[in-house]
């Protein structure tokens, strides 16, 4: 009885951490300078069909940005693309809002990451029943 109590004790503790893991996985850092423009870089092929470009982004460490390449990935179910982070600017800081996964494609700043991220919503492809569509004419496959 001993080890059943400290097992549920235990589940009970993990369970009741569980919304703090989640939702400080969505906090990001906050700094009083600019990210710099994107550059311009090319977009390497797809590597396996069904995966989703992820844009390249810049991201903040050590006092300074530094630069996260882009890269593709599957997606973690079918039907779910990807929402890029983005840094957002609240009128004295700029803070780093996480990209994440979803049936559909959410806010991500306006920003023109290209590859079929023009700003909002994504050109870059399209769920066709499990399998998925890409446009061509701005992504490389």
């Amino acid at each position: 009885m001993k080890i059943k109590f400290s097992t549920i004790a235990l589940a009970a503790l993990l369970f009741a951490r569980l919304p703090l893991a989640s939702s400080s996985a969505q906090i990001g850092i906050s700094v009083a300078i600019a990210p710099p423009e994107i550059p311009i870089y090319e977009q390497p092929y797809c590597p396996t069909e069904g995966y989703i470009w992820t844009p390249s982004y810049w991201a903040y460490a050590d006092s300074d940005y530094y630069w996260v390449p882009g890269v593709w990935v599957a997606p973690p179910r079918i039907g779910f693309l990807w929402t890029p982070g983005y840094w957002g600017y609240d009128g004295s800081q700029y803070a780093f809002n996480e990209g994440y996964w979803g049936p559909t494609v959410g806010f991500y700043g306006g920003i023109n990451y290209g590859f079929g991220y023009g700003g909002q919503g994504y050109y870059g492809g399209e769920w066709a029943g499990e399998s998925f569509r890409y446009n061509t004419a701005v992504t490389r496959v």
